[in-house]
């Protein structure tokens, strides 16, 4: 990042190392989430790093929670767990009222509420955000939704969920971006009263759910902002989403690298180290060399969103470049160790698995390339 964050580095490395592969691997085989993890991260103050200090955070500019995200990964460990608390807490703080900022921040600081749910995707509209149908029709005090959301990771182990609905139906939209409004739900109140959580196994360890709401009935001081607005509002938050998760796959990155040369040097195949072939040597130099490429876009993404300066086409980049450089350093990492690439033991085949959802979530990387060539390069909108 624009700044080094030394000691935030270390301190969060000094944490990861009680959390080694062992654990990860355990969990890994029975699809458990990483409590104790969360928790000590959580205890350390790492999980409210963009917390205003007004609410018991620590006020951190996006670059170093992208420093802090970026060494969990670098560690071998996964964030996934637990950054959506990051970047969905800026709707609450941007677009939040003063009493439920005050209500609800302090408590996410301190690790009481855990926000660690975001539900916008629905299983018809896919990334077509302004075509979703979950609805949220007005009642006297309350808001009753229904509908149905896909993706919604870490709903079993969240206490708030930020969801996007649909107030007025569709077809009274002006636009395509309006009537839709965002909500804080309790889910500690809406599970068991018209909240369905159905867990979804993937090819990794990743707590992801759907969620079905059947009348789920919301007091209307849920609502955050302004009825409607809601698309601007999630908007204003996938920047941050974009470039803490980039910073991610750099850590990811780092860790095949260092764990394929490692490997490289100590390895002793017909008299001599298989790091001393330009086969092994190339694809590992390759790796690196994009590596340090996509990170020098991180920062340059960091800083323009921590300027207040229009970071759009910076963020969207390093996500796909630090997407695409993680995802070839473990090609390469995987290649190095042969057979043992697929050994549980080694990680790295646990790690390979993690890595590729960058190239599909939270944004594809084909959707990035669209939108790079319709608003950076002026071409005509391909959808």
């Amino acid at each position: 990042m624009s700044a080094d964050y030394t000691a935030i580095r270390e301190q969060v490395r000094k944490l990861c190392a009680q959390f080694a592969g062992a654990y990860w691997r355990a969990l890994d085989r029975e699809r458990a989430y990483p409590q104790d993890f969360v928790r000590a991260l959580t205890e350390a103050g790492w999980l409210a790093a963009l917390i205003p200090e007004e609410y018991g955070g620590s006020g951190q500019p996006l670059s170093a929670a992208a420093a802090m995200l970026e060494e969990i990964h670098h560690a071998g460990c996964n964030g996934a767990a637990c950054h959506a608390q990051m970047y969905i807490m800026g709707t609450l703080l941007r677009h939040g009222s003063a009493e439920q900022k005050a209500r609800y921040l302090p408590k996410i600081a301190s690790g009481e509420l855990r926000l660690q749910a975001f539900g916008v995707t629905e299983p018809s509209s896919g990334t077509d955000t302004t075509a979703l149908t979950t609805s949220a029709r007005r009642e006297g005090n309350s808001y009753i939704i229904n509908g149905q959301k896909i993706w919604t990771s870490r709903a079993e182990q969240s206490d708030l969920m930020l969801l996007l609905a649909r107030t007025p139906p569709k077809e009274q939209a002006e636009k395509r971006t309006d009537g839709l409004s965002v909500f804080l739900i309790d889910m500690r109140a809406a599970k068991g009263a018209g909240i369905t959580i159905k867990p979804i196994r993937t090819m990794m360890n990743h707590a992801t759910t759907e969620v079905f709401f059947d009348n789920v009935r919301v007091p209307a001081a849920q609502l955050i902002g302004v009825e409607g607005e809601g698309f601007r509002y999630i908007l204003s938050g996938m920047n941050a989403e974009r470039i803490l998760i980039a910073a991610e796959c750099i850590g990811d990155a780092k860790w095949f690298i260092d764990k394929a040369v490692a490997y490289a040097k100590e390895r002793v195949v017909f008299g001599r180290p298989i790091g001393q072939n330009q086969g092994v040597q190339f694809p590992l130099a390759q790796a690196y060399a994009k590596m340090r490429a996509a990170e020098l876009v991180v920062e340059r993404a960091a800083s323009l969103f921590e300027a207040g300066a229009v970071s759009g086409a910076e963020a969207n980049m390093a996500k796909l470049l630090a997407a695409d450089a993680s995802w070839e350093a473990a090609n390469a990492c995987v290649q190095t160790h042969g057979g043992f690439g697929f050994a549980e033991d080694y990680d790295v085949e646990r790690k390979f698995r993690e890595t590729r959802l960058y190239q599909v979530a939270p944004i594809s990387t084909n959707l990035i390339l669209s939108y790079l060539a319709e608003h950076v390069l002026g071409l005509p909108r391909s959808y």
